[in-house]
């Protein structure tokens, strides 16, 4: 009889086959010479494995922490099965999460070989490349003939991209990448990789740029069986069973509600009213604007030594490694978020990393550096994901589990969490929060009204123009994002009310004797979970 570790052992197995570049992965043992292998064989396998193990799971009764290991179990392997059925490689050519492209010149490159053998196994995935291209071409010429097709504007971006990325060897992010072996590394490079983008980027402009499908029709809902896979991919990014209309009026309540504290403070920061003034005076005033990309990254590392000194009074759980901060690497500046958090390997021998965005640093805003370095190093990302890696006595994949709802939700809670703790300097900093608070309500609009409602792109930027405080250089890089990465945006505040709901109800149960340092040790003290999960932990530790 099959016992719930060794399932879990084989759930982890599944999800290194299916994703081994998953930036959670990095430095398990047995992953690191590998690339997804993108062939609809290869994925029919996957698919047959995840299912008998979500069948195997469904047959054990347990108890205690077998519970909670079986609940990520099932949910990892119907996450799997989720993302296979949805065919996102046949028409997704440019997303840093999802495309080729992201895999191989954002993901790989992240990597830090130590040892001989992390560098063979890198030198392994380089010759790999080839193949891996290979077959995302031919998902592509798949899905054109079933007429998935790619959204004509993300295929020239992609061209452009790869243009770019072939004129100018001495900027590639894979030759940044430090080895002893410097030299075979250079050689598969210019013999082995660099043609094989080449031939890539032939296909993109030969046989797909001129079928991608038009903005005014960018949603799944406009390809076949596209609203059936847009609602599994909000049920597995979220792990709730939200359907897509509630998810859009949630995000509309949130929007009308974040009204009344924009005119609160904003009227103490501004001297105006109302919350469409305050928005107003957030975009325009060239006085909020960073001055330059070193100020930007002095900033996010102030903040975030400032929570760190202070998070022992309300986490009894800590990392014990701390978060470095550095700039997002120049050539990836253009196409990456505002910021991001890259996990340090599971052994240790490197602390995560927060990427401060510099690119048009002279048009980013400095109220939002705050929330946003609580939200992705401490006590967010950095914090959950630290102490995820450093759990004892588990399944590992409790240690490796990707959970958006909980990971994002959780991030989304550390910045709210942060004005309660008193760690905003001031109310332009609190404005800053607001602001995240909103782009996340409106990414519950957007990304419905996109996949579901069929909204033109343009519809979506307008939208996050007039609700979101955001550069445009952001709504724009955001709402491709949104367009190429279905429902992941849907993550953030799907998890982040449910984590609030959670910690009310364990407010409730407890009376005077809620402690809020040990809900917090509660929530982290588990592993990633998917938010059913999070609730049984939660329940079990209130009686």
């Amino acid at each position: 009889m099959t016992t719930v570790r060794e399932l879990a052992d084989d759930a982890l197995e599944l999800i290194a086959a299916a994703d081994p570049l998953n930036e959670l992965l990095q430095g398990l043992p047995g992953t690191g010479d590998r690339l997804n292998d993108l062939s609809e064989a290869a994925e029919r396998s996957i698919r047959d494995r995840a299912c008998r193990i979500v069948e195997t799971a469904r047959r054990i009764e347990a108890t205690g922490e077998d519970r909670i290991t079986l609940g990520v179990v099932v949910q990892q392997a119907e996450s799997v099965i989720t993302r296979i059925d949805a065919r996102l490689v046949e028409h997704t050519v440019h997303d840093i999460e999802v495309s080729p492209l992201g895999k191989l010149l954002d993901l790989l490159p992240s990597t830090r070989p130590s040892g001989a053998q992390q560098e063979q196994d890198f030198l392994a995935r380089l010759a790999a490349i080839p193949q891996f291209l290979a077959d995302a071409a031919d998902r592509l010429r798949t899905g054109l003939a079933a007429g998935r097709v790619p959204i004509a504007r993300r295929v020239r971006a992609a061209v452009a991209y790869l243009d770019a990325h072939l004129a100018a060897p001495e900027a590639d992010p894979l030759h940044q990448v430090p080895l002893e072996a410097a030299a075979e590394r250079d050689r598969l490079l210019a013999e082995v990789v660099r043609p094989a983008f080449a031939a890539y980027r032939d296909v993109l402009r030969t046989e797909v740029q001129d079928h991608g499908r038009p903005d005014e029709r960018a949603g799944l809902c406009w390809l076949p069986d596209g609203a059936a896979t847009y609602a599994a991919l909000a049920r597995m990014h979220t792990t709730t069973d939200r359907t897509p209309e509630e998810l859009h009026r949630t995000g509309l309540e949130l929007i009308a509600e974040l009204a009344e504290e924009y005119a609160e403070i904003g009227s103490r920061v501004f001297g105006v009213s109302t919350a469409a003034e305050v928005q107003h005076r957030m975009r325009t005033d060239p006085a909020l604007l960073w001055s330059n990309g070193p100020e930007l990254l002095d900033a996010a590392r102030t903040a975030i030594e400032r929570a760190e000194r202070a998070a022992p009074e309300w986490f009894g759980r800590l990392p014990a490694l701390r978060c470095q901060v550095e700039p997002v690497p120049a050539d990836r500046g253009p196409n990456a978020s505002a910021a991001y958090y890259l996990p340090g390997p599971i052994d240790g021998s490197r602390p995560g990393t927060y990427y401060a965005n510099t690119h048009l640093a002279e048009q980013r805003p400095r109220f939002l550096a705050e929330a946003t370095a609580f939200h992705e190093a401490v006590p967010g990302h950095h914090v959950q994901i630290t102490l995820a890696q450093e759990l004892t006595g588990v399944p590992k994949i409790r240690q490796f589990a990707w959970v958006n709802s909980y990971m994002e939700g959780w991030g989304l809670y550390a910045e709210r969490f942060a004005d309660e703790a008193g760690w905003y300097t001031d109310d332009v900093a609190r404005l800053g929060m607001l602001a995240m608070d909103s782009m996340r309500a409106a990414r519950l609009v957007v990304d419905t009204g996109l996949h579901a409602f069929g909204w033109p792109r343009q519809q979506a930027v307008e939208y996050l123009r007039a609700n979101a405080v955001m550069p445009e250089v952001e709504i724009q890089s955001e709402v491709d994002r949104y367009l190429e990465a279905p429902g992941q945006a849907l993550s953030y505040m799907v998890g982040r009310l449910e984590i609030q709901r959670l910690r009310e109800r364990a407010r409730e149960a407890l009376g005077a004797a809620f402690d809020l340092r040990e809900f917090h040790d509660v929530v982290l003290g588990s592993g990633t979970l998917p938010l059913p999960v999070l609730d049984l932990v939660v329940a079990d530790w209130t009686g």
